[in-house]
């Protein structure tokens, strides 16, 4: 196995690019804007950008690949995309200077996986619409839910973290990352969200409705979810698989099907079995698409340690202020749609960013744009949502 002298002279220029960019002051400030966020300290809200459509985004080829070893491929897509956000702005990006090697790890999964039906409008785009087979319908069905094996493949590791080092020597170190591997706006974390996986197996409406008829079935489904997570988590420390112990790490995930339900049965069906996940870690983030701001109480009743909140596109926000309040991170997340309209209008998008910065004053905030499905094949469209949010939440400093 190996690359050739020009896919290593690509990623090593690549590599000079990331270090001049990591070696800037901003980085810095960046950081500690970050920590003093998290901190639940009042500062110039944070403006994160993720799940970005990335097919749609190519400029003057500038994320065009250049190498020819898949190896070297997948290391060069996450380099250009870093120093394509940098170049565009888009948002208050941190760039290290590191390149990290994962541990190679095998996970047997849960034992069942979806069976779905996929309906697709963008063939380039890895957006879908789904239809779910039905697998779980009584509690013997349940049982079908394993817990997964974790092994750790450590001559495979070692064998890419030495291509990682003959690639970069000299330009940037590598590392040995620990799990988690996967960074949601700044946090390392597992994404846990049992109730999206237990959907795709017993389908929405179904579950739902037993929530009502047959509420002990539905509290085993969550139970034995819940089970699986824990042990998958006990075998990364033994196994010495984690980065840090669970309490130096933030717990971030959601329920998102429970945008269809009571405060009470959220609590119910959700929080109260999630909090076993959650109590293993320093920090937790709860929330995604889910409108949670006439269930503040309940998050924070249930979730301990909770120092961040999701307040949804489809939030009422003056609730969610008046319920948040300065006690956890009102972390927003600005409807996408804005982004795929028929008609571009920046001035709207600026209008509506500044009175609910302006009614969100004495809120520790964020800001996430994320799910972006679509920007019409007009990058630009981006770029500019991000120039705005950079000049409107400066006056908010």
């Amino acid at each position: 196995m190996g690359h050739s002298k020009e896919d290593g002279d690509i990623l090593r220029d690549l590599g000079k690019q990331i270090a001049e960019i990591a070696a800037m002051p901003i980085n810095e400030r960046r950081r500690e804007s970050r920590m003093r966020i998290n901190n639940l300290e009042k500062a110039k809200p944070i403006v994160y950008i993720y799940e970005i459509p990335w097919h749609e985004m190519d400029v003057n080829d500038e994320l065009r690949l250049r190498t020819k070893d898949p190896f070297c491929q997948g290391i060069e897509t996450d380099l250009r995309r870093t120093l394509y956000m940098w170049k565009h702005k888009l948002g208050d990006m941190v760039v290290d200077a590191v390149v990290e090697q994962p541990l190679c790890i095998h996970d047997t999964g849960f034992g069942i996986t979806e069976e779905v039906e996929v309906a697709i409008t963008d063939v380039k785009s890895d957006v879908v619409s789904r239809r779910f087979h039905v697998q779980i319908k009584d509690e013997e069905d349940i049982e079908k839910i394993k817990m997964p094996k974790v092994t750790f493949d450590a001559e495979r590791t070692e064998e890419e973290y030495r291509r990682r080092c003959e690639i970069f020597n000299d330009v940037l170190p590598v590392v040995k990352r620990g799990m988690p591997s996967h960074e949601r706006a700044g946090i390392r974390c597992f994404w846990f969200a049992p109730w999206d996986d237990i959907i795709r197996l017993t389908g929405i409406k179904e579950i739902l409705i037993d929530m009502f008829r047959r509420p002990v079935y539905v509290h085993g489904i969550i139970d034995r979810m819940v089970d699986a997570w824990l042990y998958r988590l006990g075998q990364y420390e033994r196994l010495g698989l984690l980065q840090s112990p669970p309490m130096e790490l933030w717990g971030v995930g959601a329920a998102q099907i429970y945008a269809a339900a009571s405060p009470e049965m959220h609590e119910e069906f959700a929080l109260r079995h999630e909090a076993r996940w959650y109590e293993r870690f320093g920090h937790n983030f709860y929330g995604c698409c889910e409108p949670l701001h006439n269930k503040v109480d309940v998050v924070k009743k249930n979730i301990p340690r909770l120092r961040k909140i999701s307040m949804s596109p489809w939030i009422d926000f003056d609730k969610a202020v008046e319920n948040v309040r300065d006690e956890v991170v009102f972390a927003w997340k600005p409807n996408p749609a804005v982004l795929a309209a028929p008609v571009w209008d920046p001035k709207a998008i600026r209008e509506d960013m500044e009175v609910k910065l302006r009614k969100a004053k004495e809120c520790v905030v964020e800001i996430h744009m994320k799910d972006i499905s679509t920007v019409r094949y007009q990058p630009q469209r981006l770029w500019e949502w991000a120039q705005i949010a950079a000049e409107v939440t400066e006056k908010y400093a």
